[in-house]
């Protein structure tokens, strides 16, 4: 079993200090052009891999390129559009719903702070903060998705359970300046490693410190969805 170091602080500095070695290019995996394509592709993304995303907002960005005509579709039209999306009735709700308050609201403007963000349909803390870094270039909080939630936990570096709890323990922990980068190196992590059925702790570069390692014995590490 791989023996953490005496702090978190030195923890987090060794973990992510090895991931950006292992991962030097590492960024967000959705396609955009725009921050409201941005906002959509997020939205649609919950529970949904990039890849899926990627595949239908190729066509959906060239039908829809703006925020009055993604509020003007028809719901059962856009649905069809993104039928292959998990959740794409709800999710087809949330992007007309958004996109009428950013035409009503924000003169087809996504807007650019965490509160008038979370205040649009189906967005909450983790899209506003993808938006707020990719979109306006404003690092305000960490993003944890489930890969971040996932591996954290195993790293021992929260004992906390929620996504927001858990940003909330990282954010003094974790340098600002890596706030960003952080959910990146650890969802190429996750997606190349640390699986969340399967992880393969003898090819991990974090083994040795992470006391979640099985790489020595048999241990079931599961724990919630692959993102």
């Amino acid at each position: 079993m791989g023996t953490p170091l005496d702090s978190r602080e030195e923890q987090v500095r060794e973990i992510l200090d090895r991931l950006y070695e292992e991962y030097p290019d590492t960024t967000i995996s959705l396609n955009f052009s725009t921050r409201l394509e941005l906002l959509v592709a997020v939205v649609l993304s919950a529970q949904c891999t990039d890849e899926r995303v990627n595949k239908v907002t190729a066509d959906l960005f060239e039908k829809y390129r703006s925020a009055e005509e993604f509020a003007a579709a028809d719901q059962d039209e856009l649905a069809d559009d993104i039928s292959s999306i998990t959740y794409y009735n709800n999710k087809a709700k949330y992007i007309r719903s958004a996109c009428s308050d950013i035409v009503e609201t924000h003169d087809g403007e996504v807007p650019d702070t965490m509160s008038e963000l979370t205040d649009l349909a189906g967005v909450g803390r983790k899209t506003a903060n993808v938006v707020l870094q990719h979109g306006h270039d404003v690092v305000e909080g960490i993003v944890v998705d489930t890969h971040v939630q996932r591996l954290s936990q195993r790293l021992g570096i929260t004992d906390e359970e929620y996504p927001e709890q858990i940003e909330t323990d990282l954010m003094p922990v974790v340098p600002e300046e890596d706030w960003q980068q952080l959910t990146h190196l650890f969802i190429s992590h996750g997606r190349a490693v640390c699986d969340a059925r399967n992880p393969d702790c003898s090819a991990c570069v974090l083994e040795d410190i992470c006391p979640s390692s099985k790489a020595d014995h048999d241990v079931d590490l599961a724990s919630g969805e692959a993102w």
